[in-house]
C-alpha cells in the first residue's frame, strides 16, 4: 500500500512539474528576473523605434494621455502597458521590456486557454499551443529580416504584439470548450486588439465571425463579448473622449495612406508567401480529401434546415486555416515588421489532430504532414534562428560607451560597425552641403539608411553628445529648457533629461504616413516649445519634411548650432542668439 501511495504521489509531482501552467508561470518569473539585470543586446535595424515607447512613457508620467493629448501611430494600450512595465523595471533593456510589456495581458489569457484545454489531465494540446506562444512572446524578433547582419529587432513591436494577441484568440476559438471562459478571452482579446492597433481588431473579427458561423462561439458568448467591448469603449469615451479622438486619428491615417492600400495587399501576400503557398496547397488538398464529407454536410443543410447543420459545413479544419491566412494577410497590409501569420498554428494543429482518418491513404497523410510543417514551422524557425544568430554573434561585440542614454544605450556592436560610426560622424558635418543636395532631390544617402547599424549607433552617440552640450548651455546661460521636441522621427530627450514633451505633437513622426497636418492645438503647442532639435548627421528627407511642416508655426524661434550633429531652434523668451 505504501509503495502504491508513493507511486501515486510521484505521478502527481511529475504531472505538476510538466503542467503547461507551471511552465508558463516559470517563463514569466524568468522574464521578471531578466528585466532586473543589466543586459546588453546587439544593436539591430531601426533600433530607434523603441524610442517611441520611451517618448510615450515620458508623456504618460507627465500626465498626458495617449490619443487625447498626443497623436499616436497606433492605439493607446501598448503605451500604457509599457509605461507600467517601465515604472516597475526602469533599467530594463529597451528591446526586451518593450516586447515583453504585453505579457501581463497575453499570459493570463493564454493561461485560461491552457487550463480549459488541459482539463481532464490532457497535456499534448496545451503544450502544443504553449511552446509556440513562448517562442513568439519571449523572443523579440520579427519573422522577416531587414538587414543582413544579425541584431535585435527594436522595431515593429506593436505589430508583433497584435500577432501574439491573434495567436491567443485563434487558440481559444479553436480549442476552448467552456463558453464562459471563451467569452472572457474573446472580450479581452478583441478589446485589446482595438486599443493596440485597429487593423488587428479587424483581423480578430474575421476569426470571431467565422468561429460564430462554425458554431464554436455561442450567440450568448458573442453578445457578452460585444457588451464588454462596448462598455470599455463607452467608459473611455466618458472619461476623456478618447474613443472619438481615436476614431478621428484612424480616419486621418486612412486618408494619408489610402493610395497605398491596394498595392499593400500584394505586398502582404508576397511577404507571407512562405506560409500562404504551402497553406493554400494544404487547404485545397484537404478540401478535395473531404469532398464527400462536405457533400454530405451540404445535403444535411438542405434536409435539416437548421443552424447546427449550417455550422457543420463551416467547421472544417481547412476552412479554418484559410480564414486564418486571410486574416493574417489583411493585418500584414499595414505592417513593417511583425511576427506574421503565427496565428495559423492552432488551425494547423487542428488538422494534425484529425490526421488519423488518413491512415488508409498514406500518400495523403504524408502530404498533409509535409504541408502542415511547411505552413506552421517557418515563423517559429525564423524567429529562433534569428535570435540564435544575434545572441551568438554578439560574443565579440563591444558595448556602446555613453554618459546620458540610460538604458537606451544598453546595446553592443561589432568593432567594424563602431569604427564606421566614428568615421561617418566626422564625414557628415564636413560634407553637409552634399547631404543637403541629396535631400533636395528627395532621396536618402542610402536606401536602407535607417536599417544600417552604424546609423543607429551614430544617432545614439549624437544624442549623448547633444545632452552634454545642452546641459552646458543651460549652465552657462542660467536657463532650463522644459519643453523639448525634435524635427525627427523620435524624441528621447524628455525621457533622458527629465523634461516634458509638448502636448499634441505626434510620436513616431513619420511624415509620409503618420503625421497629420497641424491643427490649431498643434500650432499653439509648437509656438510655445522651448527648444526644437534638428539632427544633421546626416540630413534626411523625413527630417526636412517635418521641419517644413512644423517650422511655420515657430516663426520667432532662433536657430543655434548645438554641435556638429545638432542644430536647435530656441524660443525667444530665453534671449539666446548664437551665430553659426
Amino acid at each position: 500500500m505504501a509503495v502504491a501511495a508513493d507511486s501515486r504521489n510521484e505521478t502527481r509531482r511529475a504531472g505538476l512539474t510538466l503542467s503547461p501552467l507551471i511552465v508558463l508561470g516559470g517563463a514569466l518569473v524568468c522574464v521578471m528576473v531578466l528585466m532586473t539585470l543589466p543586459i546588453v543586446v546587439p544593436i539591430g535595424p531601426m533600433y530607434w523605434d523603441v524610442f517611441i515607447y520611451y517618448d510615450a512613457a515620458a508623456r504618460i508620467f507627465d500626465g498626458q494621455v495617449p490619443v487625447v493629448d498626443f497623436f499616436t501611430p497606433v492605439g493607446p494600450l501598448g503605451y500604457w502597458l509599457f509605461a507600467a512595465a517601465l515604472a516597475v523595471f526602469p533599467d530594463a533593456q529597451p528591446t526586451l521590456i518593450a516586447h515583453w510589456s504585453l505579457l501581463p495581458l497575453t499570459a493570463p489569457l493564454m493561461a485560461l486557454v491552457l487550463w480549459d484545454t488541459g482539463r481532464g489531465g490532457a497535456r499534448a494540446v496545451p503544450f502544443a499551443l504553449l511552446v509556440p506562444f513562448l517562442i513568439f512572446a519571449l523572443l523579440p524578433f520579427n519573422t522577416r529580416e531587414f538587414y543582413p547582419f544579425p541584431g535585435s529587432d527594436g522595431f515593429g513591436i506593436y505589430n508583433r504584439q497584435v500577432c501574439q494577441l491573434l495567436y491567443v484568440l485563434a487558440s481559444a476559438l479553436v480549442f476552448m470548450r467552456s463558453q464562459r471562459l471563451l467569452a472572457v478571452v474573446i472580450a479581452v482579446a478583441m478589446t485589446a486588439l482595438l486599443l493596440v492597433k485597429v487593423t488587428g481588431v479587424v483581423s480578430g473579427a474575421i476569426l470571431c465571425v467565422f468561429a460564430f458561423m462554425a458554431g464554436r462561439v455561442a450567440l450568448r458568448t458573442a453578445i457578452a463579448s460585444l457588451v464588454f467591448l462596448v462598455a470599455v469603449l463607452g467608459g473611455l469615451e466618458l472619461w476623456n473622449g478618447m474613443i472619438s479622438h481615436y476614431a478621428r486619428d484612424i480616419l486621418s491615417l486612412v486618408e494619408m495612406n489610402s493610395e497605398s492600400l491596394a498595392p499593400r495587399f500584394l505586398q502582404a501576400a508576397s511577404h507571407t508567401f512562405g506560409v500562404i503557398a504551402p497553406g493554400g496547397a494544404l487547404v485545397l488538398m484537404l478540401l478535395w480529401w473531404e469532398r464527400e464529407r462536405i457533400a454530405g454536410r451540404l445535403k444535411a443543410v438542405r434536409s435539416e434546415r437548421g443552424l447546427a447543420s449550417i455550422a457543420r459545413v463551416f467547421d472544417l479544419a481547412p476552412l479554418w486555416l484559410a480564414v486564418a491566412m486571410i486574416a493574417g494577410v489583411f493585418f500584414e497590409t499595414q505592417n513593417t515588421g511583425s511576427q506574421a501569420m503565427i496565428m495559423v498554428w492552432p488551425m494547423v494543429l487542428m488538422i494534425l489532430l484529425s490526421a488519423g482518418r488518413m491512415v488508409a491513404r498514406p500518400a495523403v497523410l504524408v502530404a498533409t504532414f509535409g504541408l502542415a510543417a511547411a505552413t506552421a514551422l517557418p515563423p517559429a524557425v525564423s524567429i529562433v534562428e534569428r535570435a540564435a544568430r544575434a545572441y551568438a554573434g554578439s560574443v565579440k561585440n563591444e558595448a556602446l560607451e555613453h554618459r546620458n542614454l540610460r538604458s537606451l544605450g544598453t546595446v553592443s556592436m561589432r568593432p567594424d560597425v563602431a569604427h564606421r560610426a566614428t568615421v561617418m560622424s566626422g564625414i557628415y558635418p564636413r560634407h553637409r552641403e552634399t547631404y543637403a543636395d541629396i535631400v533636395e532631390n528627395g532621396i536618402l544617402p542610402n536606401f536602407i539608411l535607417y536599417s544600417e547599424f552604424d546609423f543607429q549607433i551614430l544617432h545614439l552617440q549624437a544624442i549623448d553628445r547633444a545632452i552634454d552640450d545642452l546641459r552646458a548651455l543651460e549652465t552657462e546661460r542660467g536657463i532650463r529648457f522644459e519643453t523639448m521636441m525634435t524635427y525627427n522621427f523620435v524624441n528621447p530627450f524628455p525621457w533622458l533629461m527629465g523634461r516634458s514633451a509638448p502636448r499634441h505633437i505626434a510620436i513616431g513622426a513619420d511624415p509620409t504616413r503618420a503625421v497629420p497636418r497641424p491643427g490649431a492645438q498643434v500650432a499653439e503647442a509648437l509656438g510655445q516649445v522651448d527648444i526644437a532639435l534638428y539632427p544633421t548627421c546626416p540630413l534626411t528627407t523625413a527630417n526636412a519634411m517635418l521641419f517644413d511642416l512644423y517650422r511655420p508655426f515657430m516663426p520667432d524661434h532662433r536657430r543655434i548650432r548645438v554641435n556638429a550633429c545638432y542644430d536647435a531652434w530656441i524660443h525667444p523668451r530665453f534671449g539666446i542668439e548664437v551665430p553659426d
